[in-house]
Order: structure tokens, then sequence, then C-alpha cells
């Protein structure tokens, strides 16, 4: 493949390098490193010159199997280089390259004159300038850290972070250490020819060579590549340059002034989304899909049905990509909003509550044109509540997948939000494992439910959070609550220590109400994590000393002000139960109380 002057050219269709040190490049190094080894073995049973012997053992060693690519032949003028592009085995065949060139790079520092030449052959075209030299050139991502790995000189400390570099670098270490690892110069030179052999002679690839008519975008769907999975969003990249070509329109133009916009670390990157990782884009595409469609997707079928989206829509494939990438810039920003306190106030919420089957619905807030600011809070703020309501009240979320499904659906009829379908929908809703809890309900679960020990202390200190930044005002020194403190029951739990026992004739009874007012969310507040350890289980006179003197939470001046001149027991933990429910229905309102307002 490489010992002619040749050009691959990797399709910008194609995702940028992924392969890796501990699954690609050391399990390659071995078997590279190996198969060197073993012909130079037959190369001593045949008597060890290699002029006379070389050519037999190279025969009688086992090839190294490489896999398979897939080529396109290009049309070609007669003057020109014989181009080929790479639809299938490019992230091989760059690390093949990466592998040759530092293997040419060694060998000309260490002296190889003559060994450094011939493997120089193998990845520069000769009487070539510029970048036409290399015999492979990669996807655009990769092309400035390619260049800097294969050009001999100091390293670019530009491009450290690039698994490109990282490869060049990691394969030129080894082979440098193999070769110094050898105890005469006599054996260093064994070891170089060795390597130049297998790098010429021993390792075999499967090449399908397709013609300029075959249709590469179906064989491209149809395989994997041998190491790193495709991913969907690879396919999805493919159909669309694909289709824009077919249309008549410049796939390098799509690229570069669309499709790169998703295409940095930021999307690249693996998100959790359930109980799986799957890269960020992959994910954004998904909740995209089921914006635009209203229907489920599931992960493993996000490509067929971007492709039936397309096939059934009335818009070309240019309108759906820049759609794609407008709604992007959305769920981007709902990532990492900017300067937007009310708005990263409800993503801390959203997030904490682990709501991602919402994203949908607030993609469809934030980029559908026409809806107006005042309009996008009052829909997060109807989500917030009804997802905040049926977390207290400890009621199912199983349902919740397909209650954002349908929302979406009913956002086609009302696209800019005036018939407040967002409010209007979640408030119809009837069933158990959809209701939107009412403040009876609320109360209920403030005042009788261990919410302590029924919901993750995370959720548990969002919602203490909000009351707290609830009670505070423009007056306040900072209306922002600090985050990181700690949940402290004030009857604590070891209460035997220091508290009495609970008042009542049976006193089995009174201890068993006890114990079930002691978690729930009228026994609670915030302090810090010294404070908390300071307080430990101490009794309420000394409680209320520590608090009035250190902390300066209103969550907690409150607790002393309708609380500090009286025992600390179960009817006061109830009426505080109560107090802070009436204060959450405020923060999170009841469908009536939103349907009133709108």
């Amino acid at each position: 493949m490489f010992s002619k002057d040749i050009r691959y050219v990797v399709p910008r269709f194609q995702r940028s390098y992924v392969w890796n040190q501990e699954d690609q490049w050391e399990p390659l190094w071995d078997d590279v490193r190996n198969t060197a080894e073993r012909y130079l073995e037959f190369l001593d049973e045949l008597g060890g010159d290699i002029a006379d012997h070389g050519a037999k053992a190279a025969e009688q060693v086992e090839r190294h199997f490489m896999g398979a690519v897939v080529l396109q032949q290009r049309p070609n003028a007669v003057a020109e280089l014989e181009t080929r592009d790479v639809i299938d085995g490019q992230q091989r065949l760059t690390t093949m390259q990466l592998l040759a060139d530092a293997a040419q790079q060694v060998t000309e520092e260490d002296g190889f004159v003559q060994e450094s030449k011939r493997l120089r052959r193998i990845v520069i075209n000769r009487d070539v300038e510029g970048d036409d030299e290399f015999k492979l050139w990669p996807t655009q991502l990769d092309r400035d850290a390619f260049r800097a790995a294969m050009r001999n000189g100091d390293e670019d400390l530009a491009f450290v972070g690039s698994a490109v570099a990282q490869a060049h670098a990691f394969f030129r270490l080894q082979i440098r250490e193999w070769i110094a690892a050898a105890d005469s110069p006599n054996e260093r030179t064994r070891l170089v020819h060795g390597l130049e052999t297998t790098l010429f002679s021993l390792l075999q690839l499967v090449v399908i060579d397709l013609s300029t008519t075959d249709d590469a975008t179906v064989i491209f769907e149809t395989l994997n590549a041998r190491g790193t999975p495709l991913r969907e969003s690879d396919l999805i990249k493919n159909y669309v340059l694909q289709g824009a070509t077919a249309a008549g329109q410049s796939a390098d133009a799509l690229h570069d002034e669309q499709w790169a916009r998703l295409e940095d670390d930021w999307w690249r990157e693996d998100v959790r989304q359930g109980r799986l990782y799957r890269p960020r884009l992959d994910t954004f595409l998904g909740h995209w899909l089921v914006m635009r469609t209203a229907s489920e997707v599931q992960a493993q079928n996000l490509f067929d049905r971007f492709r039936k989206y397309v096939q059934d829509g009335e818009q070309e494939v240019a309108g759906v990509v820049a759609d794609v990438v407008n709604v992007g810039t959305s769920y981007r920003m709902l990532e990492s909003p900017a300067a937007d306190k009310d708005l990263e106030r409800f993503l801390y919420r959203w997030k904490v509550i682990d709501a991602g089957v919402a994203t949908p619905v607030l993609l469809w807030l934030y980029s559908q044109p026409g809806i107006t600011p005042e309009t996008r809070v009052r829909a997060w703020t109807a989500i917030e509540s009804f997802l905040v309501r049926r977390m207290v009240c400890r009621l199912t979320t199983k349902d919740y997948n397909r209650v954002f499904i349908d929302l979406v659906g009913r956002l086609k009829d009302d696209p800019t939000l005036e018939n407040d379908a967002i409010v209007a929908y979640l408030a119809s809703q009837e069933a158990d494992a959809r209701q939107w809890p009412d403040d009876r309900q609320l109360q209920t679960a403030f005042t009788e439910l261990p919410l302590y020990r029924l919901l993750t202390l995370g959720r548990l200190r969002m919602v203490l959070e909000a009351i707290e930044e609830s009670l505070r005002t423009p007056y306040t020194e900072s209306t922002e609550v600090p985050k990181k403190l700690t949940i402290e029951h004030i009857l604590p739990r070891a209460w035997t220590t220091h508290w009495a026992p609970p008042a009542g004739d049976d006193a089995q009874e009174a201890t068993s109400q006890r114990s079930r007012l002691l978690h729930s969310i009228g026994n609670l507040t915030l302090i810090t994590g010294k404070l908390n350890t300071s307080q430990s289980n101490g009794p309420w006179e000394k409680k209320r000393v520590t608090l009035d003197q250190h902390s300066i939470l209103h969550l907690n001046k409150q607790l002393l002000t309708e609380y500090g001149g009286q025992d600390w027991d179960e009817a006061s933990i109830r009426a505080r139960g109560i107090d802070l429910a009436q204060r959450a229905s405020r923060i999170w309102p009841s469908a009536s109380a939103m349907s009133a307002k709108g």
C-alpha cells in the first residue's frame, strides 16, 4: 500500500483519530516487536547473514494480520498522484503511518542512514511539495497535529493533547527503548533490520478497493472499524455529508460552516445517560430527535431514526444540519449558562433531580423563536414544580419519559406558548403516575414523611437551599446560598443522651412517633460541616445558642425567632414542617396556583 507514491485521503465525514495506548497502541507494538523478533530467530537458524538468508527468513515467519480497509478510487489526471479515499480503516492506517514515521525518525537520529532512507519511502511521497508529500492525509481535526508529528523536528507543544501526537510519541519511545536495550552495536543494527523488514513485508491487510462508481455510503454504514466501534453520530455525519454531495451541494462547505461546530472535545466527551455513558453529541442528537419527532428514540437506533426523519421530511439535508447546529447551541447553553442566575438556579435543581427526560422540552424553550423570556421562566417554573413536588411526595418517576414526549407533541400546536401549553398539559394530568401534587399533599410529605431517609442528601439539601434562598431579600448581603452545607438534625438522631423522653401516657407510642418525626424536614436545617461536628448530639439549649452565634442563614434565624424560646419537641417539629411546606408551596406553585395566574 505504501511502497509507491500514492495519496490516501480520509474524507471529512470520518471521525477524528480515537485509538489509544491501552486498547490499540500497546497491543500493536507488542505484535510488531514479536514479529520482528520471530523473523530474526528464523534468520539466525539460517545462518544469520541478511544478504543470503533475509528473504528466506521473511518467507518462513508468520505475518501479522492487521485487519481490513476499504478504499475508493478517485478520478485522476495522468500527471496527478494516484489518490484513494479511505472509506473504512482510517484508524489503523493512521496508526501504521505514525508507527512507520516514528521508526524512521528514531533510525535517522540514531545514525542508521540507509534504513532511515528506506523507511522514509513508506511515509513520504518523492518529488512532491506541501502536504501532498504525506501518503496518508487524515481528517480535518487531526491535520495540524499529524503534520507536526510526521515532519521530524522539535515537538510542537500545541498538540501534546492530541491522540495523533501521543501515538507518535509512544511509538518513538518504544522503538528507541527496544533498540537501546541491545548490548552491542551489531545487535542494535540487527534489531533495526528486523523492524524495517516487519514494517515493509510482514504486516498484512485485506484491502477492498472500490471503483469510482461504487456506493461508498452504503458500505461505510455497514462496517465497524476494528478497535473502536463507530458511534451513531459518525454514521449521521457520513449520511448528511454524502447527502449534500448527492444534492449537488458542497460537502466541504456544509462540514466547515455547520457540522464542524459539533466536533470539538466538549461534544466528544462521554457523559452519563441513565446507567450508561455515551458521547455528548450522541446524547444531544437523541434529545433533538425526540424534540422534532415527539416519539421515543432508542440510543442504538439513533442513525436509523435520523435518516427516516430526513427522508420523511420536506427539508433538504443542509436545512436539517442547520437546525441541529442551532439547537446544539441551546443544548450547550443549558450545560453552561452565562450570566443568567435564574436559569443557572433552575438548571442546578433540574440536574440534582436528574430528570434528563425533560431535555427535549427545554431545548424547545430555548431554540424555538418567538418565546419571550418571561414565558420561558413560567414554563420552567411549572416543570420544576411538577418534578420537585412529585419527588418530595415520593411519587413514581416510571412514566416521566412518556410524559415529556407527549408534552413535546403538544408544543407543536402552541409553538410560542401563547396558550400556556406546558402549564396546561402538566396541570391536566390525573393519573397517579403523572399527577402534579397539590399543597395538601406537599404539607403531608413535609410533616409525615422521613425525607432524610427517603431522599438523597443532594436532593434534600437542594430543597432546604431553595427555602433559604426564598427567605433572602434584595437587601441581604448575598442572595446566593453557600454550597456544600451539611444537613443537621435539630433533635439529634442519638437524642437519648441529652434530650428528655417524649411526652405521652404511652411511652412506646410516643417514642415511635418521635422516631417518625426525627427524619422529617421540620427537624432539619443547614449548617457548615464544622458547626455540625461541634453541635453533635447536644441539647436544644446549647444548639440554639451556637446557631445564634455562628449561623448567618435565614433558615436558622427564622428557626430561632419562631421556636428559640420554647422546648423543641414533636409539636415544634410538626409546626415547623407546616411552615416550611407553606414556604415551599410559594417556591414551587401548585397546578391550580399556576393556572390561576395564567
